[in-house]
């Protein structure tokens, strides 16, 4: 691929591509261009009765963008894992850029959950998530969701749709529908970091309200 600046890594992005490793150990990465892109449409999260169970008696507390490589990490903390050394150090130089951010589920001083993606206008490109206790990753999911729909995001895209995201209200659309929405994101506005982050039990009020 050659050199990948974190400048390069945004255009990819504005352009509709997005950078993947082999493994971990493999010093390449790649471009990606699904036929069939994954995205969550931000006004059809799936909000099951488990989870609005499980997110109205949460202890847990949402944190944004207090342990950045912290997510990184836990994404990367598997098996197979397509987050190498060069992924990692690009997004953490975005993430001081301000272009990259995490939402983070803490159990007190523990990181238990996130999710870290890249802003590009009203777009979020999700990169991955990871949990270590069981539906944290599905309250960090659910909690995105409302701070994309908060911060006035369009798009929220998954790269590609497995069934864990399914459930959730994931859906697949063709590359040339993918770009029409992209263009569109590109020229907006949208905030990530404000307002403060609401609790579990406040974003499933919300979303409760709206379906």
């Amino acid at each position: 691929m050659g050199e990948v600046t974190p400048e390069l890594l945004l255009h990819g992005y504005s352009v509709g591509i997005f950078p993947m490793a082999e493994s971990r150990d493999d010093p390449e990465m790649f471009w990606v261009d699904p036929r069939l892109r994954g995205i969550l449409p931000l006004d059809g999260f799936h909000l099951s009765r488990s989870l609005r169970r499980a997110m109205r008696r949460c202890p847990w507390e949402i944190r944004i963008n207090t342990d950045f490589a912290g997510v990184v990490q836990g994404c990367a903390d598997r098996d197979d894992t397509w987050i190498n050394a060069e992924i990692f150090d690009l997004y953490t130089a975005l993430h001081r850029e301000g272009r990259a951010h995490s939402l983070e589920v803490w159990e007190g001083e523990t990181l238990v959950g996130g999710v870290y993606g890249v802003v590009l206008g009203a777009a979020f490109f999700g990169e991955s998530m990871f949990s270590r206790r069981t539906n944290a990753s599905k309250v960090a999911l659910a909690c995105l969701v409302d701070r994309l729909r908060t911060g006035g995001f369009t798009l929220f895209d998954t790269q590609f749709l497995t069934p864990h995201l399914a459930s959730l209200g994931g859906v697949e659309i063709t590359r040339a529908e993918y770009h029409a929405k992209l263009a569109h994101a590109k020229t907006r506005n949208a905030r990530f970091t404000a307002p403060p982050p609401a609790t579990p039990q406040e974003v499933v009020q919300r979303m409760t309200q709206i379906s």
